[in-house]
C-alpha cells in the first residue's frame, strides 16, 4: 500500500504466482538434500573400505602366498578387469530398470565380498572372489553415479559431481594411510579385512536411505553397441585411458617403489597428500565446469599431471642426491597429482554426460568408468611386469610418456570432437 497525494491509502495487487514461482526456482535448484547427503556418506564409505586394502593387497598377496610381482599384478587387474566387462551391462541395466534396486544389490555383493576373503584360504579361491568383488564394483560405482546425477539439479551438476568425488578423495585419504598404519603395526590381515566390511556395512545402509525420483517404464530398444557404449564419448575415453594406467600404477606400486628406492617414511601419508591436494581442486573445479569451462579445465589437469609423473620416476636419482628433499618432493608430487587428477574427474565425467541424451544417462557414466578402468588394469599389469624385469621407476618413467600422449591427444583431438557434439 501507499498514501497518494490526497491523503488516502491505495492498495496495490501483489504478483504472488511470481514469488512462488521463485521460491519454487530455487527449491528446484536447491543441490543438498537428505538423499544427496546418504549418497556422499554411502559413497565415502564404499571407497573406504576399497582404498583401505589397495596399499595393503600387495603385501598380503606377498606374504601370505608368497607371490612374485608380475602374480600380483595379475591377481589385482583380475579386480578391474572384471568391472570393466560389467560395465557396459550395468550401464544399460540401469538405463532400462529402476536404478536404486540395482544399485542396492550390488552395493550388497560389493559388502559380502569382504568376508569372503577371510576364508579364502588359496590363492585361486581368493582369485575368484576378487572377481566377483570386480564385478559388484563395477555395477555399484556405475549405479551410484547415475543415481547421484537423478537426484541433483542439472543446472547444479558440475559441483554436484565435484562434491560426490569428494568423498572418494577423502575415503582415498584416510583409507590407504589407515590401511598401511595397521598393516604396519602388526595388525593381522584377517582384522584389516573386517574394518573393510564394517564400513560397507554402514555405506549399505545409507545407501537404502536415499530417495530416487521416479523413472518410468522405458522402451527397450533392439540391442545394439551404442546401447552399453557411448560412441561418442570414445575418443574422450581413449585419452582418459591413458591417463588411468600411471594413475593405476600409483595407487597399487607407490609404497613398494617407496621401499624400493629407499625413502624410509611412512608411505601411507602419500595417498593422504593426494586427497588434500583433489579436495583443494574440487573447491573451485566444479563451479568452472558448472559454466562451461570443461575443456579448459581438464587441459589444465593435463599439464600438473605430466609434470608430477615425470617428478615420480626421477625420484630413484634424486634419493642418492638427497634423501630429505627427495621425501619432501615425494609428498609434494603426490599434492600436485591429487590437484591434476582432481581437476580433471568432475570435468571429464560431465563431459561423457554432455554428449549423451538424458536417456543414456548410464550408459554415459558405464562409458566413462569403463575407460578408466582399462587403463588401470593396464596399469596393474604393465607396472607388475616392468618391475620385474626392470624396476618400478621404469614403470614410472613409461606412465609419464603416456600422459604427454594423453595430453597432446586431447588438445588435437577430443576438444574439437566435444565441441562438436555435445548436446547441452
Amino acid at each position: 500500500s501507499s498514501t497518494d497525494q490526497s491523503g488516502q491509502r491505495r492498495w496495490f495487487p501483489i504478483n504472488a504466482n511470481r514469488s512462488i514461482e521463485r521460491s519454487f526456482i530455487m527449491a528446484k535448484d536447491r543441490l543438498i538434500t537428505p538423499s544427496y547427503c546418504f549418497i556422499l556418506a554411502a559413497n565415502f564409505l564404499l571407497y573406504f573400505g576399497f582404498w583401505l586394502l589397495i596399499p595393503v593387497l600387495p603385501f598380503y598377496l606377498s606374504e601370505f602366498f608368497q607371490a612374485g610381482n608380475s602374480t600380483i599384478g595379475i591377481v589385482l587387474s583380475c579386480y578391474t578387469v572384471a568391472a570393466l566387462c560389467i560395465r557396459p551391462f550395468s550401464g544399460y541395466l540401469l538405463d532400462t530398470f529402476a536404478r536404486k534396486p540395482l544399485y542396492l544389490f550390488a552395493y550388497f555383493i560389493f559388502m559380502l565380498m569382504f568376508a569372503g576373503y577371510l576364508i579364502a584360504g588359496s590363492l585361486t579361491l581368493f582369485i575368484i572372489f576378487r572377481i566377483i568383488h570386480g564385478v559388484s564394483f563395477g555395477m555399484v560405482t556405475v549405479g551410484g553415479n547415475t543415481v547421484v546425477i537423478d537426484i541433483m539439479p542439472s543446472s547444479r551438476r558440475g559441483e554436484g559431481l565435484g562434491y560426490y568425488g569428494l568423498t572418494n578423495n577423502i575415503a582415498m585419504s584416510i583409507g590407504p594411510m589407515f590401511g598401511l598404519f595397521l598393516h604396519d603395526g602388526g595388525v593381522s590381515f584377517a582384522t584389516i579385512f573386517c574394518y573393510a566390511l564394517g564400513s560397507c556395512m554402514l555405506g549399505f545402509l545409507s545407501a537404502s536411505l536415499v530417495k530416487t525420483p521416479y523413472k518410468p517404464p522405458v522402451k527397450r530398444e533392439p540391442i545394439s553397441l551404442d546401447r552399453f557404449i557411448l560412441l561418442k564419448g570414445m575418443p574422450a575415453g581413449l585419452s582418459l585411458l591413458l591417463l588411468s594406467i600411471p594413475y593405476g600404477m600409483t595407487t597399487n606400486y607407490v609404497a613398494m617403489y617407496a621401499r624400493e628406492i629407499g625413502i624410509h617414511t611412512q608411505t601411507g601419508f602419500f595417498f593422504t597428500f593426494m586427497a588434500i591436494g583433489m579436495a583443494i581442486s574440487r573447491i573451485f573445479s566444479g563451479k568452472l565446469v558448472d559454466r562451461g569451462k570443461i575443456t579448459q579445465v581438464i587441459a589444465a589437469g593435463l599439464y600438473l599431471v605430466v609434470v608430477s609423473f615425470f617428478l615420480l620416476a626421477s625420484c630413484v636419482y634424486l634419493i642418492q642426491w638427497n634423501d630429505t628433499v627427495c621425501t619432501i618432493l615425494f609428498f609434494g608430487i603426490a599434492l600436485l597429482m591429487g590437484i591434476g587428477f582432481g581437476i580433471m574427474f568432475p570435468a571429464f565425467n560431465t563431459l561423457f554426460v554432455n554428449l549423451a541424451p538424458n536417456n543414456q544417462r548410464g550408459t554415459a557414466t558405464s562409458t566413462y568408468l569403463t575407460s578408466w578402468d582399462v587403463g588401470i588394469g593396464i596399469g596393474m599389469l604393465t607396472g607388475g611386469y616392468i618391475a620385474e624385469i626392470c624396476s618400478f621407476d621404469k614403470a614410472y618413467l613409461f606412465g609419464a610418456c603416456l600422459t604427454v600422449v594423453s595430453a597432446v591427444y586431447f588438445k588435437l583431438k577430443v576438444t574439437p570432437h566435444y565441441h562438436k557434439n555435445k548436446l547441452r
